[in-house]
């Protein structure tokens, strides 16, 4: 075959490399039948936390029903979470993968963080089309007017406040869509997933496994809930016929460890994101502040008491599949680290308000 033969359009081919077809069959472009043309290139720009890059997965599903035959790249910090399955080219944020992405042509080019360096990158990729937050006149501005809505309530907590729209219906807009309960995405182990629900099957004897996700991390200390509250809630959970299980990072490991051996429940320990992310999968209900865990077991489909303390609920989409807890007065903290009370809402909320809300859920 000669070098005009070659089918640069086709999603299996690797640059200066042989194609997985050609690896596994010997075949060439002129005698191959796997043959399948990318027609619509797709960038999104997605640097942010672990939640935060999960949390913007279900714009894939979209993009796909949309445009068939689309191939997708994502910048992100965080590629771990993020399915290699459902996105063809994933790259972690560094100087030779950005170069890369500013030398490559795309039809639609998507930035979703409002990091100076991701909004100049936008600015300078070579695509058709561009949505979300972009460089201009030495600050962040909108790629196009649907993402002026998402930019103001990030600049005014007055307008934050006032926003009744979750997350992913401003995402959504701001590709110039309606979010229809499009889901998550991520990057489950499988196998690890099956040898932990083994594990916890064994553990529980056929009770409901309840994760209670302790921590939410050091930036916002306002939402740590006291130690006394999760013992409490642990030991009335087993009480009624439940199996609850600590959970947690680093950060929680001492603590989890210690409410374990007072209350006799079960903590497994501190693990990888991998294996953090399979013993999740293996829980039926899951307890959490809004932080990661959050966004792992909304990606895994679980029942989820979620408490809220100093972000707008409406934000959260919990797709039907779960409750929030709050306390009984509004916390006057809005993303703040500090109480102004000086003793935090989060003593306002009790062990029995979640109680309450797995029961319900738990029908």
């Amino acid at each position: 075959m000669t070098l005009n033969e070659v089918k640069y359009d086709c999603k299996y081919f690797r640059t200066g490399i042989p194609c997985l077809p050609n690896k596994k069959e010997n075949v060439t472009c002129n005698n191959c039948s796997h043959y399948q043309q990318i027609e619509t290139r797709i960038l999104i720009i997605k640097l942010g936390a672990l939640g935060d890059v999960i949390r913007t997965t279900p714009l894939i599903e979209r993009f796909r029903k949309e445009y068939p035959s689309v191939h997708f790249t994502w910048l992100t910090h965080s590629p771990a979470v993020l399915p290699s399955s459902d996105i063809e080219i994933i790259y972690k944020w560094d100087f030779t993968n950005v170069y890369t992405v500013q030398n490559t042509k795309y039809d639609i080019a998507i930035n979703l963080d409002k990091d100076n360096e991701a909004c100049m990158l936008l600015a300078n990729v070579d695509a058709k089309i561009k949505y979300g937050y972009i460089w201009n006149d030495n600050h962040i501005a909108a790629a196009t007017p649907k993402a002026e809505h998402k930019l103001l309530t990030g600049f005014f907590d007055g307008l934050s406040k006032e926003n009744t729209k979750s997350y992913l219906e401003e995402i959504f807009e701001i590709c110039h869509f309606d979010f229809k309960k499009e889901e998550y995405l991520i990057n489950l182990n499988t196998s690890l997933s099956e040898e932990w629900s083994i594990r916890f099957k064994a553990l529980a004897n056929d009770k409901k496994i309840i994760g209670l996700n302790t921590g939410c991390g050091p930036r916002w200390n306002t939402r740590l809930w006291s130690d006394h509250n999760w013992e409490v809630l642990a030991l009335e959970l087993k009480n009624r016929g439940y199996f609850p299980v600590f959970l947690g990072g680093e950060l929680e490991h001492e603590k989890n460890d210690r409410m374990a051996k007072a209350t006799s429940c079960h903590y497994p320990g501190h693990f990888s994101l991998e294996e953090f992310m399979a013993i999740t999968n293996s829980c039926d209900f899951i307890i959490t502040q809004v932080s990661m865990m959050m966004h792992i077991a909304t990606a895994l489909k679980k029942k989820m008491v979620l408490c809220n303390t100093i972000f707008n609920k409406h934000e959260f989409e919990l797709y039907g599949r779960g409750l929030i807890v709050e306390p009984p007065k509004p916390c006057e903290c809005y993303f703040g680290n500090t109480c102004v009370r000086g003793n935090s809402c989060m003593h306002d909320i009790h062990p029995s308000d979640f109680v309450k809300a797995i029961l319900t859920l738990d029908i």
